[in-house]
């Protein structure tokens, strides 16, 4: 089943940690958000393999948009 990471704010996308094939244990970082001089940290909420990648560095995120997908 593909678990879907999205923004819980409107964020900068700092740095990206991980890439489309990589696979993650639940809590890596996936990405590090910026917004009002904080880091802030998207981690996977599961085991699995990353399967999309939906933002790079320097987009920035709105609440709800979509990070990346993990299966």
């Amino acid at each position: 089943m593909a678990e879907e990471i999205r923004a819980e704010m409107v964020a900068n996308v700092w740095k990206v940690v991980t890439t489309v094939g990589d696979t993650v244990s639940e809590g890596d970082t996936l990405v590090i958000l910026e917004s009002m001089k904080m880091e802030i940290p998207v981690v996977a909420e599961s085991d699995g393999v990353v399967r999309e990648l939906a933002v790079n560095e320097g987009d920035v995120v709105q609440d709800g948009d979509l990070i990346a997908v993990i299966e």
